[in-house]
């Protein structure tokens, strides 16, 4: 197989695309996300995850790759909660989430650099949040956890578990929809040693409910020109 490369640093993206048993390295893609403009959230992190893969296909070498970025964005009545800029601002956000439902919305591209071809999907999931505590709110904010989340949480904290009754893709609230690049992978024609749905319902400990109907879907395919 070509290089494989996931253009994020993010170490929850590294340890779900592990699950796949695929060797792949890590690029962080040097890219000002401020550039992005769509007021669209889903719209939005497509964008930003395209700006990413295309950055770093412009940054290698003539080998070819097969690039892996990615972009999340949680979003609360149509307006895009992205990461808090501090503690006060983790805590408006929490507040604001608060027994209340939202979206997670992750974009994910896969860019093929030697033939051009580009498998875009998002994954955008309702998240229904628990009546958590002003005092868990302090004691999340007080472990650091929130402030590089979208939304100032993440759903997999073990003490904090901000998420009352998750029915969709639990790995597209963490950051990388598992299914949605298993069949991008596919699209692509890329075999992978390992049958994601299963492992990523045992690493997560979560039955996933759709996972099957994601997986039954095709993405179409367009052209990069650099």
């Amino acid at each position: 197989m070509k290089r494989f490369i996931l253009a994020s640093g993010s170490p929850r993206r590294r340890a779900l695309l592990h699950l796949f048993g695929l060797p792949f390295e890590v690029v962080v893609a040097d890219v000002d996300e401020e550039l992005v403009t769509d007021p669209n959230p889903a719209g939005n992190v497509i964008a930003t995850a395209r700006l990413k893969a295309e950055a770093v296909a412009t940054s290698l070498s003539h080998s070819p790759a097969l690039i892996l970025a990615a972009d999340t964005t949680v979003a609360l009545d149509g307006q895009m909660l992205n990461k808090p800029a501090g503690a006060k601002d983790a805590r408006r956000m929490l507040q604001q989430l608060r027994g209340r439902r939202h979206q997670v919305h992750t974009g994910i591209i896969l860019l093929e650099t030697d033939t051009g071809r580009v498998v875009t999907d998002v994954a955008s999931v309702e998240v229904p949040m628990r009546q958590y505590s002003n005092a868990e709110i302090e004691a999340y904010i007080a472990t650091g956890d929130p402030l590089d989340k979208a939304g100032a949480y993440a759903i997999q904290h073990p003490t904090f578990k901000p998420v009352a009754n998750l029915a969709d893709c639990y790995a597209a609230v963490v950051g990388l929809p598992l299914c949605h690049v298993a069949r991008a992978l596919r699209r692509l024609d890329v075999n992978t040693p390992q049958e994601i749905a299963p492992a990523c319902q045992r690493y997560h400990a979560y039955q996933c409910p759709v996972y099957a109907n994601i997986l039954a879907q095709t993405p179409p395919i367009s052209r990069w020109h650099p």
